[in-house]
């Protein structure tokens, strides 16, 4: 069950005393207040899972509280407590959205009954949500592509999300396999369990070990407490391991037990723990190279196997380009506090569609946040794209084009530039190209 965060609201210490015991007692995280005004103060500042609060205080009553914190959003369940229970008191609290309400003197048994369902009524609004932002598509992390590369990475994702089985994420750097990973978990029947992600090449080497299984109190020197591992915390839900290239060869082996028993052992305890978490990792490397180079266990490789999603590169990907601007200026113009709308240049768009991205969609999503940083009334221009952008467009030599042809295009790109300087004022342009108007528009036709 998870751990809920709960209120206790009575101005008996007694009262309050005892509530917080029986509570600390199931394992949730428990405070207290006195009055209601001090209660409102708690829920405005805190956020709190469940309310259990009398309906007679010195300051206003339970029900005030009740309204008093629907007005500011807490959404926070309560149950109001009473020794003076009526039929008129329990309408009441119901009608001004009460979860339920107690009599007192209050029996443990009824404390804990009511939290419990109040666990599982907050964890069926979690599932809700999730299944309700699947079926519409929402999420701020990606967006639908067109190109066939990705419509096949979308139908792996769809096939092999609703099983439990491995999945091994390959593809260069920046490419998406954290969101690819994220959105198999979202897709799954784990959906409301947790997504633990781990990244194994970032964690030192001598903690690796003791941050994913776990640890037990003096286990080694500054183990001042037992620790749960990653595996653990991701229990019902899914671990995602990322650079798994990474991982030293004494853990390869004891990821293939976890692999195998559905088991860990913490350092330092001689005691096996269950575990049920489903295993996606990911990598940039080239395993099978380094299974023959004696880098990566084989039998592990396999085990990771079962299921391989490739990514493609962005170059690859040309009819994603666009989508990824537009979704990008909109996503991280809002990350960026920047709620105006964002337009981009012909000649900038045409340099942001034919990069080939050595960072993929990463890179693209760092240029377009710089980008937007940097433009001038609310247009992205050419100025604002990074130098890199600019070298990579510069005319090259080519086999397939004449020399007529490859003249012309270096025409058009200086003429477009010049354009694009002169704030699209072609009689300015024209002049600073040394051309006539008629000229310049001729060219533009040709």
């Amino acid at each position: 069950m998870k751990t809920l965060k709960i209120l206790v609201v009575d101005d008996e210490p007694a009262i309050r005393q005892i509530m917080a015991s029986v509570i600390a007692r199931e394992g949730h995280d428990v405070s207290v207040a006195e009055d209601g005004t001090s209660a409102l103060e708690q829920l405005t500042a805190n956020e709190y899972d469940v309310v259990f609060s009398d309906v007679r205080m010195p300051d206003f009553t339970g029900i005030e509280l009740l309204k008093r914190a629907k007005a500011a959003n807490v959404e926070a369940q309560f149950i109001i407590m009473t020794a003076f229970a009526s039929v008129n008191t329990a309408i009441e609290a119901m009608r001004n959205g009460a979860f339920d309400y107690l009599t007192k003197p209050l029996r443990p048994e009824d404390v804990t009954h009511r939290i419990n369902q109040i666990a599982d009524f907050i964890g069926l609004k979690s599932e809700n949500k999730v299944l309700r932002g699947l079926v519409m598509g929402i999420g701020d992390r990606q967006c639908a592509m067109p190109s066939e590369s990705m419509a096949k990475v979308d139908r792996l994702i769809q096939k092999v999300a609703k099983t439990d089985s491995t999945v091994l994420i390959t593809g260069e750097s920046g490419t998406g396999k954290g969101v690819t990973a994220k959105t198999i978990h979202q897709n799954s029947l784990r959906a409301t369990g947790t997504f633990i992600p781990v990244n194994c090449g970032a964690i030192p080497e001598h903690l690796m070990e003791s941050e994913l299984f776990g640890h037990t109190k003096g286990a080694f020197t500054g183990a001042t407490k037992a620790k749960k591992g990653l595996f653990e915390e991701a229990d019902g839900g899914t671990i995602f391991l990322d650079e798994i290239g990474e991982l030293p060869l004494h853990l390869q082996v004891k990821l293939l037990h976890v692999l195998e028993e559905k088991q860990v052992r913490p350092v330092g305890s001689e005691r096996f723990i269950d575990i049920d978490a489903r295993i996606v990792s990911a990598t940039n490397c080239d395993l099978q190279q380094m299974v023959k180079d004696n880098k990566f266990r084989e039998d592990l490789y396999f085990r990771l196997n079962i299921f391989n999603i490739d990514l493609p590169s962005l170059k690859d990907r040309k009819d994603d380009i666009k989508i990824l601007i537009d979704f990008f200026v909109k996503r991280e113009g809002k990350k960026l506090g920047l709620t105006q709308h964002f337009d981009i240049e012909a000649e900038a768009l045409e340099l942001l569609e034919n990069y080939q991205y050595p960072g993929n969609i990463r890179e693209l999503e760092n240029i377009i946040a710089r980008a937007l940083i940097l433009a001038d009334d609310d247009i992205i221009r050419t100025t604002d794209l990074p130098n890199q952008m600019l070298d990579q467009s510069k005319p090259t030599i080519s086999g397939d084009k004449t020399l007529r042809e490859q003249v012309r295009d270096f025409e058009m790109q200086i003429i477009k530039q010049a354009i694009a300087d002169s704030n699209d004022d072609r009689r300015v342009a024209a002049e600073k190209l040394g051309l006539g108007l008629s000229s310049l528009y001729r060219k533009l036709d040709e």
